[in-house]
């Protein structure tokens, strides 16, 4: 009998399925408005990779960042 080979599923990388994450959070919540210290504890992240989720979210022009330093769904605004 010939050996199967298995089908592994493709490897997305974390990164991508956190802000993944990020974005369905933001969507499914559209008044949710976080600090980078909140998110950390929300997403279970260290300082300097919840902030750089929460920047590139911005740069991309899906949250923006509110003068109390929260970040909230661009299209909340």
């Amino acid at each position: 009998m010939p050996q199967e080979s298995a089908v592994l599923p493709r490897q997305v990388p974390t990164d991508l399925v956190l802000r993944r994450r990020a974005e369905a959070e933001y969507m499914e919540m559209p008044g949710l408005k976080l600090t980078a210290a909140q998110a950390a504890r929300f997403w279970h992240l260290d300082a300097a990779a919840s902030a750089a989720l929460l920047d590139a979210m911005v740069q991309d022009g899906f949250l923006y960042r509110a003068g109390d330093g929260g970040y909230v769904l661009l299209s909340a605004r």
